[in-house]
Parts: C-alpha cells; structure tokens; sequence
C-alpha cells in the first residue's frame, strides 16, 4: 500500500483509492521521502550487551525503491568511510539499548551528507546470507549459538578486510505475469536473488545480472527513454555506452537531449506516434539492452508497454539510471577480458582481519 507522493495532485488520486481501507486501526501514515538518498544497511550479530557489524551493505538504486528489489554492493562503493563509521556507530548502539539478542538489520538513507536510520529491525534479514558469503562469517550459526547462551566475546570477531565485492541482484517473476508493469517502487516484488563476486564492483555487478538469465550485451544496440526528471543522470552513462561500440537508439525527447550534449543516437518512434517503432525493433531482435525510467503521469501516453514487450522478448531492461551506470561499468570490465571465475574458499583465503 505504500507510494511515493510527488504532489497534490498524487495526494489526492491516492487517498481516493486508499480511502476504503483507511480506518481507525488501518490510518493513514505521512512520512517525509529524501529524494535521491542513497540507501544502506547493515546486519549485526548481538548479545544484549554488544554488537558486531561484519559489513555495511549499500543499495545500487536510489531510496524509494524496495530494499527486496535493490541491487546492493559490498563493500559500499560510494560511500564516504566516516558514513560506513556512522553506520556501525548507531547500528551497535540501537542493537544494545533494544537489547537485541540474536541478529538484526537496520535500513539507512544518506541524503546530502546526513546519515537517516528509515528502521531498525530485530530479526534476521535476508540479506545476512550474502553478508555471510562476502565476508566469510557464519553469522546465523553464531547468532543461533548467542540465542542459546554464548557471548559475543566467546567468538574473538574481526572486521574483515578484504579486495573483493560482492553485488546482491533482485530475481523477479515478471515473466509469469506478461501484464504486469515491471517498475521497481516501495513495494517489494522480487521472488529471489542472486550474488555475483568479483575483483571490482562491475565486474561483480555483471556476474550478478548473468546470474539472473538475463546477462548484459557486450556489443550491440541500447534502447534509452528516459523521463525528463532522470536526463541529467544519463548523459554519462550514454557516453560510455558510445565509447564502448554500441549504437543507441532513443526516442524524440531523449535523442534531442542527447544531442545537446554531443552524443549521437537513431531515432526510434513510440508505439502512438506510427511505425517502425519501439515494438516492432525489439520483436525483431534490434535491440539488446533497454533503459527505461517511467514518464509517471508527465506523459499523457503509458509507456510501460517497453517494458513489458522487453520482458516478453526476452531482453534485459533497466529502470533506474543508477543501475544503468552500473551497468556501463561492469560491461566496460567484461570487454577487458578480466572475467574469471574463482572457488568462493579462494576469496575467503584472500581475506585478512584486523
């Protein structure tokens, strides 16, 4: 039932549709969203008097999207190290005057500087299975151990430090439900995730989307459409898509945009406006790779039909223009020819603790 209100207008269309399960013991609830934050999370093993944090976890996507549905990196690739001390300072400090024993997962925003704690849980998080890969630690078994008396002490743990990263991806069901607009929000719609480990956060992030059946193109063509608001943060990501070798093709208002900033592109039509379109490349297998942040209610035309024609043609597609950024890097560390392959114990012998 959650939303991400912009404006009134929004306000109101929500709370029209809300309005039947608004009551007394369902309210509605008002919180003020950080735009463009940057979120994380960390995962703490405690015993009532003291906690450890083997790692900060940080989200690929922008806050506002589910941390389910987020892809995520450790270690965190831009983040500052006196916010990942932040982190660990009031994650430990939260843990020991909740008194939790056992584990718990708290979710962070960064916005403009400011660390936010968005909520503390005391419980297992699905993410402590990938902490506990990356990091070499068997955090359940420990914590399960600390349940059944132990003390934290009685484990001599270390920060690990190691050269690695490890990218979370969100696996979605999307291609169960053709009818269904694949956008990425604050509900939580992944039904499974896999983990990618590499030497560097692209080529990690790589593994992690090969991982998901859908691998991205090293050659090719990239679909961009892209909504007014995300411009600004696709003219990079364009660039390196061009000094890579891919075409790009781009529909009217992105192609002029792009344009603007000396990038070249071919024009492709939206399904209203005639033929060849958008539909009828990527039918025809033109099209390897789309970008596509949601023109929401700026555009009187629904354009989730490029998304849901990319799912049906069996074509990775990208909503966000952090994961498009990503995306251009790990492409970038795979036509470098640094792809390998290596036993999880090799990483795990490869990290020293402090």
């Amino acid at each position: 039932g959650m939303k991400i209100v912009l404006d009134e207008e929004m306000l109101r269309q929500y709370v029209k549709a809300a309005s039947k399960e608004v009551s007394p013991d369902r309210p509605l609830l008002i919180d003020k969203f950080l735009e463009d934050a940057i979120e994380a999370e960390a995962d703490a093993i405690a015993d009532g008097r003291d906690a450890f944090v083997p790692a900060v976890m940080q989200h690929i996507e922008y806050a506002g999207i589910h941390s389910g549905d987020s892809a995520c990196v450790i270690p965190p690739v831009i983040i500052t190290d006196e916010q990942i001390k932040t982190i660990e300072d009031y994650t430990r400090r939260i843990a020991i005057e909740m008194k939790v024993v056992g584990l718990m997962n708290i979710q962070y925003a960064i916005y403009e500087g400011v660390v936010y704690i968005l909520e503390a849980n005391p419980r297992a998080s699905r993410t402590v299975p990938l902490v506990s890969k990356v990091c070499n630690i068997p955090m359940a078994k420990i914590a399960t151990e600390i349940m059944l008396g132990k003390k934290l002490t009685d484990f001599n743990l270390k920060k690990p430090q190691f050269s690695h990263f490890g990218v979370k991806e969100a696996v979605f069901p999307f291609n169960m439900f053709p009818d269904v607009d694949p956008v990425l929000g604050p509900e939580m719609r992944s039904t499974g995730e896999v983990l990618g480990m590499a030497g560097s956060f692209g080529l990690a992030f790589f593994k992690s989307q090969e991982a998901t059946k859908l691998k991205l193109p090293t050659e090719g063509k990239v679909l961009i459409t892209i909504a007014d608001r995300d411009k600004d943060r696709i003219v990079d990501v364009a660039r390196n898509f061009t000094e890579m070798g891919f075409g790009i093709v781009a529909t009217t208002g992105t192609q002029k945009f792009l344009a603007s900033h000396g990038i070249a592109s071919e024009a492709v039509l939206k399904v209203h406006e005639g033929r060849p379109n958008i539909v009828d490349l990527l039918k025809n297998g033109e099209i390897n790779l789309v970008i596509n942040t949601p023109a929401g209610k700026q555009s009187e035309f629904d354009d989730s039909y490029i998304r849901k024609n990319a799912i049906k043609h069996n074509i990775l597609y990208i909503t966000t223009t952090a994961a498009a950024r990503a995306a251009t890097a790990g492409i970038k560390e795979r036509l470098n020819g640094n792809y390998k392959v290596k036993p999880l114990q090799e990483y795990h012998r490869e990290i020293s603790w402090k």
